[in-house]
């Protein structure tokens, strides 16, 4: 690759090829491609079993929950493997097609190119304008752009041979980001695995929380009274219990409390302390916990929706309670307490009800060490598809005009 220093020529990437010369040729999208709309389905028409699947926009990318037709439609409104796809409202963006011949929904668009773009090249391009068209949609407002406005969205290419080079060296990117996204897959299933098959051991001793955790009250405070700049008290919201990946916190790693918003009175929480999630949209959720480290220089407390626990009989070690409080058999313990029907809670009396295994020291120090090495590595690997999802962007802003 080589930088494009020719001031004189504008229509042309920061990064190129150095075999290639000239300025690219724009158009507006509907000269680069054809759009076909889905078929939008009568409630009779979509069946539990059938001839072809129906793609419709959550199948796109989150719900496997399939609806099926018999209807032979023509072929633009029908898909097989390989086929470049839009979706142009809610799940936004482009997406190859990977199964069997199928149907699909009228807020998909069927992306055919035309003979002077390439298809691969005409995805990664797409991908990169759905950024653009997501990053100027206000917040909280569902993403969605019409055949018409999109149609007259610009494009820029150079030529065929150009377009394949680029499409190839995005696609290769793309393909370590999936095996990358794979391996944390397979780590986290191990992790999960381990977790539940180590600590539902009856041989150790059944303890239940009431007799060895304190609870203690938590703020209310919402994000608008927080910030990562300043103030000089860390605060667990409940919000970042259920985005953490790790059974442990670095409390260094919380926002602060703005000081204006400073309770008068709180309890500072201390290493190996825990924070429960008490509420959720989803029972699988619903409980979470996280175990605190690095607090002894860092004044940290827990926020809203959050539970606080302590170990008072210093019954665990450091790490224990992060994996046993995250573990299966004690999250069916805690889904069954839930209660709610949109949002499901739990509360402090009700977590005292539920029990833990708690071998002896040597053995959880085993435990922890064993389960630690397995998320230091996640860690890494998490820290790598990072970099790789850095690299993306930064090509898709240097390689593409």
């Amino acid at each position: 690759m080589a930088n494009n220093n020719n001031k004189d020529k504008c229509n042309v990437p920061h990064l190129r090829f150095p075999e290639f010369s000239g300025e690219w040729k724009a158009e507006t999208i509907v000269d680069a491609c054809t759009l076909y709309n889905g078929r939008a389905y009568k409630q009779e028409e979509l069946l539990p079993i059938g001839k072809y699947r129906v793609l419709r926009v959550g199948n796109f990318f989150t719900n496997d929950s399939w609806y099926y037709s018999d209807l032979e439609l023509d072929e633009q409104k029908t898909i097989v493997e390989g086929d470049l796809l839009y979706a142009w409202s809610a799940s936004f963006g482009p997406r190859f097609w990977t199964g069997e011949k199928a149907i699909y929904h009228y807020h998909i668009w069927k992306v055919i190119p035309k003979e002077h773009i390439d298809k691969d090249y005409l995805y990664h391009f797409l991908y990169k304008d759905s950024l653009i068209i997501k990053s100027r949609t206000q917040g909280g407002t569902m993403v969605h752009v019409t055949k018409g406005d999109m149609e007259k969205r610009p494009i820029s290419f150079p030529c065929l041979e150009e377009q394949r080079k680029i499409a190839k060296l995005l696609s290769l990117l793309d393909e370590r980001i999936v095996t990358q996204n794979k391996i944390i897959e397979k780590l986290q299933s191990l992790i999960k695995g381990l977790v539940d098959s180590l600590l539902e051991n009856p041989s150790w001793e059944k303890v239940y929380l009431r007799s060895f955790m304190q609870f203690y009250s938590t703020n209310s405070l919402s994000w608008e009274q927080l910030s990562y700049s300043n103030g000089n008290v860390r605060n667990l919201h409940y919000g970042l219990i259920h985005g953490f990946q790790t059974s442990m916190i670095d409390s260094t790693l919380l926002p602060r409390i703005l000081p204006n918003y400073l309770p008068k009175q709180y309890t500072v929480c201390l290493d190996g302390d825990v924070a429960f999630a008490d509420a959720s949209e989803d029972t699988n959720e619903i409980g979470k916990a996280i175990e605190f480290s690095n607090t002894i220089d860092v004044k940290t407390v827990c926020g809203l929706h959050t539970i606080h626990g302590r170990d008072i009989k210093q019954n665990t070690i450091l790490g224990f309670k992060g994996f046993a409080f995250n573990s299966r058999y004690f999250h069916d313990q805690v889904r069954r307490l839930a209660q709610g029907t949109k949002v499901y809670s739990i509360t402090a009396k009700n977590l005292s009800s539920c029990y833990v295994y708690i071998p002896d020291m040597i053995k959880q120090e085993n435990v922890v060490r064993l389960l630690n090495a397995y998320e230091e590595n996640l860690s890494l690997n998490r820290t790598l598809l990072n970099k790789y999802e850095i690299q993306k962007q930064y090509l898709l802003q240097q390689i593409l005009i």
